[in-house]
Order: structure tokens, then sequence, then C-alpha cells
């Protein structure tokens, strides 16, 4: 029976309740790394739910139970002994805690005992020595005989009152000190047998003086005093240690489970980055456009391009007042209706006169008061695609995202805007005269994902600034969308358009999430990602060891090998998500991600659409509904899809954008040139109406 690892990786987490990471990798056994709190499980295969159940547990109470102590330094204790102690103390500790695996654990053992996993066979148990009677005791005592004399019942007793480590090596010593006590009493028995026998063998020939002399050397290497009860009995290996039989077997049974040939399993995790380092500020980012453009502001009059699209930059201002008042009073009404939906009446402890008259059959006559909560603080964190593939529709995601910002400067709600870029130069400037470094964004690991080191996310707007200033840098960035289109202003270095690091800016949300809601004291955040396309697969570091080097190298590689399992890790969450090999499956996995790391945020994404990319994306989330959404985007020029990694993904026609809401013709128009705008005009309301309405939806 092939095991659902993912299942079962749930399972040794929601036992361990706690900050515990499970692998499944190729190794020949299960192990638990008490230091990094990495539980190890093998690529087990065909191996029953029972089993697999019960080493599962048994690992997880190691990890909830063994300390990291190095023991040996201290106690000269054979480790298969403190082993097979451990083991009874930790199963013990851990069926306490959880009752139901009292069940688990007799169903594995009941099929260790079917199966001989211990190695018994037909042989007689009370031959076999104390350390194996206590191991099989342990683990199927339930379903064979084992029987203790009355001195090694006062060691068994230690070992089944074991409640901390130290009673542990305590019980641990007793075992192995009356082990080799017994063993050294046989080594006496078998030297009286041996030279009983020499004395009786006096008619013997060379070659059988020979033989008799190779046989003692043999003799010399066994345990025991026959071949058969050095394979029953356990034996002192070649480190003195005591070795037990049973538990080898165990092991060695265990280990035929293992599938080597499987597919090798890669575990990568998300750097923490220096936010002072990817995060460009606010104020930089203007600093710059002012300091490259001074020679041209001086000369406003002149300089006719900055005029032009000043006075285009305040026509759209004043155009978009509709949608921006359409947009608080939805949300005025939508959150009205949701605090109304939460209020509960309460008495005032004040008697009603209106009600004494009832005082007869109404044992309520208090004056009653509506208890409406407060309102959920919000903030909006918008992610803009500042890649070059947006070119020619940068100014037109531009006019939705200022509607967005203007409705939250109306009903106060924080905001942060970044545009993450893969462009930005590595220098700044100090107050336009000195550049200086930005640091390194993240410590490169073996194991966690590689960022490129020009990878940014730009503050480019911020509720902090006063409505003054943010009108003026939101001048600064339509000038720069602007002119991709028109030409006319020189781009400022580090704002041009450059590659599409999304996924890397999903990573980064990790930290920047907490630190805005922290800094804004928000009880719900959202998120917004405007993109036209999709983001770029990510690499991750590992160790290179090269020959010519003293100390490995901390490389790259990709996450498409064929013959592996790419997994993102979240240490944070416990939960483990496999990567796939699309961009936009990769994308999507950051998001789930990002979603079960945090609640109570929406990830909404608005992609930017040709009309002739809208069937294969739809296609590509939701195939069965194919039907119903291609007519919602024919009928409103936009969809929503609820089943990608956004909590909603909006798809916005790229022609549409730019068209205006307002019915305007010239006065010499002809009826089919009016028909055309008016339809034009009512096609471009019911867009953004549909938008905006399911927008404040979720971010009430």
């Amino acid at each position: 029976m092939t095991v659902q690892q993912g299942i079962k990786s749930q399972l040794a987490k929601l036992l361990a309740n706690e900050d515990l990471v499970v692998e499944h990798m190729k190794v020949e056994s299960a192990s638990f790394n008490i230091h990094t709190r990495v539980l190890t499980l093998p690529m087990w295969d065909n191996m029953s739910e029972n089993v697999y159940d019960l080493l599962v547990s048994h690992e997880v109470g190691h990890a909830l139970y063994t300390p990291n102590i190095n023991w040996l330094e201290q106690y000269k204790i054979s480790p298969q002994i403190v082993n097979i102690v451990e083991d009874a103390r930790v199963e013990k500790l851990i069926k306490r805690r959880y009752i139901g695996l009292s069940k688990t654990f007799y169903n594995g053992y009941s099929e260790y005992a079917d199966g001989d996993f211990l190695g018994i066979g037909n042989d007689d148990i009370s031959q076999y020595d104390l350390a194996n009677r206590i191991n099989i005791y342990f683990k199927i005592g339930n379903f064979v005989d084992v029987l203790f004399n009355e001195e090694e019942r006062i060691i068994f007793h230690m070992v089944e009152e074991c409640e901390d480590f130290d009673d542990v090596l305590l019980a641990a010593k007793a075992i192995d000190d009356y082990c080799l006590k017994k063993n050294e009493e046989q080594e006496i028995v078998d030297k009286q047998k041996d030279s009983s026998n020499k004395e009786g063998d006096l008619n013997i020939d060379d070659e059988e003086d020979s033989n008799s002399g190779e046989e003692d050397d043999d003799s010399d290497k066994s345990y025991g005093g026959t071949a058969e009860q050095d394979q029953k009995l356990r034996f002192i290996d070649d480190n003195n240690f005591i070795e037990v039989k049973s538990s080898k077997s165990l092991e060695e049974k265990i280990k035929d489970f293992v599938d080597m040939n499987a597919r090798e399993n890669v575990y990568i995790e998300i750097p923490k980055f220096n936010l002072e380092n990817v995060i460009i500020p606010n104020k930089e980012i203007h600093d710059r456009c002012e300091f490259e453009w001074s020679e041209f502001l001086e000369k406003y009059d002149e300089y006719k391009s900055f005029k032009y699209f000043e006075k285009k930059f305040l026509s759209f201002k004043r155009s978009s007042k509709k949608e921006i008042n359409y947009l608080v009073k939805e949300f005025e009404c939508k959150k009205a209706a949701d605090n109304y939906s939460r209020s509960t009446m309460s008495n005032t402890g004040v008697l009603s006169t209106e009600k004494l008259h009832t005082y007869r059959f109404n044992e309520d006559l208090f004056k009653k008061i509506s208890i409406i909560p407060d309102g959920k603080n919000h903030g909006l964190i918008f992610i803009l695609d500042w890649s070059s593939s947006m070119t020619y529709v940068l100014l037109d995601t531009i006019k939705q995202l200022y509607n967005l910002l203007w409705f939250c400067k109306k009903v106060n709600i924080p905001f942060e805007v970044y545009a993450f870029t893969d462009s930005y130069p590595i220098i700044k400037y100090n107050n336009g005269k000195k550049p200086s470094f930005h640091g390194i964004s993240y410590k490169k690991k073996e194991g966690y994902f590689s960022v490129n080191e020009t990878f940014s996310m730009m503050n480019i707007f911020t509720s902090k600034v006063n409505l003054k200033t943010l009108e003026k840098q939101m001048k600064n960035i339509f000038y720069i969308a602007t002119s991709y289109i028109f030409g006319g202003v020189p781009i400022p270095i580090g704002l041009r358009l450059s590659g599409t690091p999304l996924n890397e800016s999903m990573m980064v949300l990790h930290q920047i999430i907490p630190k805005f809601q922290k800094e804004n004291k928000l009880q719900k955040v959202h998120c917004i990602v405007l993109s036209d396309g999709e983001g770029t697969k990510v690499n991750y570091h590992r160790e290179v060891r090269r020959q010519w080097e003293s100390m490995p190298f901390i490389g790259a590689a990709s996450c498409s090998s064929k013959d592996v399992d790419y997994f993102l890790r979240n240490r944070k969450t416990g939960n483990i998500y496999q990567l796939k090999n699309d961009a936009y499956k990769m994308t999507d996995v950051f998001l789930k991600d990002l979603r079960d790391s945090f609640r109570n945020t929406n990830f909404i994404g608005i992609r930017i659409l040709n009309s002739s990319d809208a069937s294969s994306f739809i296609r590509r989330y939701n195939d069965k509904e194919y039907n119903k959404i291609i007519r919602e985007w024919k009928k409103f020029n936009t969809f929503s899809i609820k089943n990608s990694g956004y909590h909603s993904y909006f798809g916005i026609s790229k022609s549409s954008l730019n068209q205006n809401s307002e019915f305007v013709v010239s006065d010499d128009a002809t009826k089919t040139q009016i028909k055309s705008a008016f339809v034009k005009s009512l096609r471009s309301k019911r867009m953004n109406k549909k938008i905006l309405s399911e927008f404040i939806e979720l971010i009430v």
C-alpha cells in the first residue's frame, strides 16, 4: 500500500503540536534531529497504515521528549540499550498525551508480531538475555509471553517507571551491567567446559590437534557457548558496546519497506529578507525623480511635456470623482450593513415606564440598547507589476490604482504601494549628492530560494504622506507611465521597466504584511496585485563542493529536474506545498502559503488581458465554467475567478481600460458615432461598477 506522505506529515505535526519540520527523504530509517527540529521519514512504500502511523507517532515522541544532550561523554552504555529504554519511555508519554494512540500502537505492534519483525521465529524467548526480552516486552508483549526472574523484574520496573531522561540512563545502565555480568558468567562456564573437554580428549592425532586449534581460534571470537547461542544472544560489538539482536532485526525489517528508487524530494524555504535593503523608500524614489528632472522642472514653462502631462493628470482626477464617490458610498453601505448584522441588544438596567403596565405577564421591564461593534481597521497593500511588458498598459493600470488610492484617502484607509523590479541600481543617492550602496538583501543558505541581488520593492506611494505630497508623487509616476507611450519625459535611472520578479514579491510579503499591520494597528490587511503576466521561475541555493576550493560554494539550481519533487516548506505554519514547474502554478503555491500564513488577509489579483488571451486564461483556472465566464467577459470586459491562488482573480480587458466612461461626442457627430460612444460609455461604466462592487465586497 502506498502511503500518502502529505497526510502523514500533517499527522506528525498535529501530534507534535509545535514547530516541527517533516521531510520524506531517500534514507533507510526514520530519525529526528533534536537541534534542527527536523523529523526525517524514509520513502516507505507497501507499508500498512497501522505500521506507518506507529512509526510516525514513535518519532514524534522522540521529537517531544528526547533531550538534545550528548550523554555518551558521561555514560559508557550501549546506545542500543539506551534506545530501547528511551523508546519505551517516549511511547508511554505520547500515549498518555494522546489517548487514541494506544490503539495505533496496539495495531502496529500486532503486525510486528505477525510479521516477525523482531526476528524471534520459533525461538524460546526465555533463552534471550534481559535487553532483548525487555525490548520484546515493550513492543509485542501483548502477543507473546515474556518472563523475568525476581532480580530482572527490579530492572524491568525501572524501565517501566521512567519519566525523564535521567531515569532512562539509570535503567539502561542497570540493564547493561546485568547483561555484561551474565556474559562474564557465561564465559567462565564456557572456559570450564573447554578445559574439561581437553582433559578428557587425550587420544587425538596431529591432524585433529590442528583442527582443534583452528576451532579454538574461532571460539575465541564467539560470545556464547555455541553458534546457535551466538545467533540468539546479544553480543558485544567492536566498540565494546552491547548490541540487541531483536532491535537490529526490527531495523532491517523496516528497511525492507524503504523505496530507495523513489523520486528525490527537495525542500526549499523562503529566506528572511533585510527589508531595509529590499524596500526602496518612498522618499528616495521621488527624490530621484526630482533630482533627474531638476533641470527640466526649472524650465517648466518652456518644457511642454511636463505641462501637458500635468493637465492630463488633473483632467483624469476630475473625471474620477464619480467612481471614487461610488466606491465610498458602496464601502460605507457595506460597512454599515456588516456592523448592523453583528449588533446585539442589551439591557441598560433602567426600568422602562412604557412597559410597567405589563408587569403581570412580562418579566422584561428594562430599557434596551443596541450595541454595534466597532468596525474592523482595514489596510491595503498594492503590488504593481513594473515589468517591460506593462509598457502600453502601465498608464491605464496606474489610473485604476489611483482611483483606489483616492478612495483609501477619502475613507482613511492606510495603504502602501510597492512596484516590483529587478533593475533598480545598487547605488542610491543621498539627498541628490553622494551615492551609497545598498546592503545584501538576504543571506544565502542551502535549501533556501535564490533571489536576484537587484530585486527591489519600490515604495512608490504611501498613506503616511499628506495629500499635497501624495498628489505630487502621483504626478511623478503619471509622467513616467505617460511618457512610455508618448515620450517627452526622461525616465529616471532605476525606474525603468524591468523583468517580472512577481514570485520574489510574494516571498517578501511574509515580512511586509506583519510590519504594515503592526505599524498601523490593523485588524485586516488586503493585498492587491496588479499585473499583466506571469512571474519568472525561482531557483534555490544548493551547496556545491569543488575540488579546487577548501570551502563549499553556495550556488543556485533550478526547480525543474524531472527526477525530483520540489516542495516549499514553511517552518512557522509547518506546511509544505509541492512546487509545479509552470511559472503561474509556482505563483499559486506562494499565494497558498501566504493565505495559510495570514488568515485575515485577502489576496486579490488584477490581471490585464488582451482579448486573445482571455480564453486560455479562463481555461487554465476554471475550464468547467468556461462558457459562463466567457459570456461574462463579452458582456462586461471583465470576470472574476475564485479558484486560483488569489481569493479573487479579476481579468480586465486591456482595450477597455483606456475607454472613457463619460459620454462625450463632438457637436457634428453622426448618429452612428453617437450610438458607438454611448455603447462604449455604458460598457465602461458596467465594467467599472462590477469591478468596484466586487472589490468592496472583499475588503469590508
